[in-house]
């Protein structure tokens, strides 16, 4: 996702350290991420404001992750294990064909930790979108303001879409979370809906699913040298026919849960260019968050227009592995709600 696309207004570069006086480190560090998510979510509410971007309730946290599925380890998975094939296309009954794209054609059906918790995922944009210009290109409102439909996103430079990699990384995460027993519901999937949907119609099928958790994916496309993921989080928005007050800790919660557990199991870095080094911003202006009436967060899982975080967002491998990261920080969240 762009930062000038209609989801976002362009975010304010970040405040220089005053003369004489140094700047504060990142409160990210590895050692604390085997402290769990309770840890993570109280040095979150204690640090305070960050002041990214036009938003003023911006805050910085400490991302230590809660216990995930798999033993914490820093050595990087096998790229043997992986594979960087495309998806193929599941059926509508959410049975899985065969394949080397993260995708399980044993996945226990409502069995497991997660029986009977419900995830949405939202694979940011549509390769279809591109198609459809006068379509995404509507206004639909988001409480707080009026905004575009949709956008068709970023790329690489090499012409890998952000559509595309959303997907990807969806379906493999769709996988992870049935192997848990979680039913999961994706906001659009190979090519239905041909276009979109809307950013406030993404919110309405995770509140109409009455999801426990629901995560919008992306990638950013920001200048070359900006790297790093980061997570967004809802602001407590009250406005038009956004109410976000009553899932606003509980998504912040989400966000650290996932933030902690990405880093861990990624190697991917926070953000260098927002959010302070945290991994963790908050907004008001995404009206998939503002909408919302579940817990719901977004994760920019690096920005495309960078050469490392390219290599790393068009390997399949690296993308398995940050299905993996923010599976495990969904798992956390859901096992402590």
């Amino acid at each position: 996702m762009s930062y000038t696309g209609p989801e976002f207004d362009p975010p304010q570069p970040e405040r220089p350290a005053r003369p004489g006086r140094p700047r504060r480190a990142p409160v990210i560090v590895l050692g604390a991420l085997a402290a769990g998510g309770l840890l993570g979510w109280l040095a979150y509410a204690a640090v305070g404001a960050s002041g990214d971007g036009p938003d003023p309730e911006a805050s910085r946290t400490v991302a230590a992750p809660a216990t995930g599925t798999r033993t914490p380890s820093s050595a990087p998975h096998s790229p043997a294990a992986r594979s960087s094939a495309s998806p193929s296309s599941p059926s509508p009954s959410g049975s899985h064909a065969a394949g080397d794209d993260g995708k399980d054609p044993g996945a226990p059906a409502a069995s497991g930790p997660l029986r009977g918790k419900v995830v949405v995922i939202d694979p940011g944009h549509n390769p279809g979108n591109s198609r459809h210009t006068a379509e995404i290109n509507r206004q639909v409102d988001i409480g707080t303001d009026s905004k575009e439909c949709d956008t068709t996103g970023t790329s690489t430079n090499g012409g890998y879409a952000e559509a595309a990699f959303t997907l990807d990384v969806a379906h493999r995460l769709r996988t992870l979370l049935e192997q848990q027993g979680a039913t999961v519901k994706l906001t659009h999937d190979d090519g239905l809906p041909p276009w979109g949907p809307c950013v406030d119609e993404r919110a309405r099928i995770g509140n109409e699913a009455h999801a426990d958790a629901a995560v919008s994916i992306h990638a950013d496309g920001s200048a070359p040298g900006n790297r790093g993921f980061h997570v967004i989080l809802p602001a407590a928005v009250h406005a038009g026919g956004a109410d976000t007050r009553p899932i606003a800790a509980a998504s912040r919660r989400l966000g650290a849960s996932i933030a902690g557990n990405f880093l861990r199991v990624t190697g991917e870095p926070p953000s260098n260019y927002l959010g302070g080094g945290t991994g963790m911003v908050t907004r008001r202006d995404l009206g998939g968050l503002n909408l919302s009436t579940v817990p719901k967060v977004f994760i920019e899982c690096g920005n495309m227009r960078d050469g490392t975080d390219a290599t790393r967002l068009t390997s399949g491998s690296w993308r398995q592995r940050a299905a993996e990261g923010i599976s495990e920080g969904i798992v956390a969240f859901l096992r402590a709600s």
